[in-house]
């Protein structure tokens, strides 16, 4: 009897998608050994100092409002590389196009790259490219490698935590984060699924919501230098209700947030009503969730203030010992659960 087949929701970032790369990709290809493994499933790998990502988009349409494929590719794999506490240096690419792409829409896609990539200071410096037949890809497929090194404000980060608690290992991974640590966001959640999903046809709404996507690295340098960052991961696919419970289920810790401090656009959640999604599982490509020791909450969110990405920061909860999962205290005063996504409610967002 067969093993079954790759369904859509085997990309979709949420629990199926985790159980696929566990059991066939860790299983195959893990056992490195290096410094950050495959199996760790970080946001980058470490390997002799050098922070290494990879990472593919197959965004659905390719413009959408506030960007297109090109800058989200640029964007998510720096922002990889910059929360793992690493500069990152420079990248590589590689296009996939289908035959019969318009010249003129693979000019539009690679000078957005060239003005997000000269934005974040990191250029592109390699690649390949490969064309298809006609139907064998929808359009353009883009992977973005990219290499980084240590921040140099990385080692006076940790030892800020290291004065008020324990902490182990020498990069900023998922499971670092300890009961009492605080939960920040850097901005609201759900704009990048929503904004794509408008300009999806058929979709039948309208919404002044633009994409976040934009490379993160320079204001993450800037909060390293305030010292006592713990963890920062982006929420993309599966959004930040997947991206809290990968925390709390590899730091082995609960995480409780609060609905009422939860950033959320307007724009966003109307969509979401209307749609039956909740803005917890749309993921974004210009925002980071951070783990922080209490001691510098308040210097961290003032940091994030003063940046463009980070103007809407808000601490949102905190790591707890009272329980082993994610939870949301609401509006109302209950609590619910907050599970990881089965699959992403809105495919195709990168």
């Amino acid at each position: 009897m067969g093993q079954g087949v790759i369904t859509m929701a085997h990309g979709a970032g949420g629990s199926v998608m985790q159980g696929l790369i566990k059991k066939y990709i860790v299983s195959a290809l893990g056992g490195s050994g290096v410094e950050v493994p495959l199996e760790a499933l970080d946001d980058a790998a470490v390997i002799h100092g050098i922070v290494l990502k990879s990472d593919s988009y197959t965004v659905k349409p390719l413009f959408f409002p506030g960007g297109d494929i090109g800058s989200l590719s640029i964007a998510g794999t720096i922002n990889d590389i910059s929360v793992m506490g690493a500069e990152p240096l420079a990248l590589a690419s590689g296009f996939i196009l289908e035959e019969g792409f318009a010249l003129e829409d693979l000019q539009r896609v690679l000078l957005s790259m060239k003005a997000a990539s000269s934005s974040a200071g990191v250029p592109v410096i390699t690649g390949d490219t490969k064309v298809m037949e006609r139907g064998a890809i929808d359009k353009i497929a883009i992977n973005i490698s990219g290499v980084g090194i240590r921040n140099e404000a990385l080692d006076s980060n940790i030892a800020v935590v290291k004065k008020h608690r324990m902490f182990e290992g020498r990069w900023l991974v998922d499971s670092g984060i300890r009961p009492g640590d605080k939960i920040i966001l850097s901005g609201t959640i759900g704009d990048h699924g929503i904004a794509v999903l408008s300009a999806r046809q058929g979709y039948g709404f309208e919404t002044k919501v633009t994409s976040d996507a934009a490379p993160l690295n320079k204001m993450i340098s800037k909060v390293l230098r305030v010292g006592g960052v713990v963890k920062m991961k982006d929420p993309t696919r599966g959004g930040l209700a997947n991206l809290l419970n990968e925390w709390s289920e590899k730091s082995k810790v609960g995480v409780l947030i609060h609905e009422e401090k939860l950033p959320i656009k307007e724009g966003v959640r109307a969509a979401c009503e209307m749609l039956g999604l909740d803005p917890l599982e749309i993921g974004n490509e210009g925002k980071i969730a951070l783990a922080v020791i209490p001691q510098k909450v308040d210097e961290i969110v003032e940091v994030l203030h003063s940046t463009e990405e980070g103007k809407d920061a808000q601490l949102v909860g905190e790591a707890t010992e009272e329980f082993d999962m994610v939870a949301m205290e609401t509006v109302v005063g209950g609590r619910r659960i907050v599970a990881p996504p089965v699959g992403d409610p809105v495919p195709r967002i990168c």
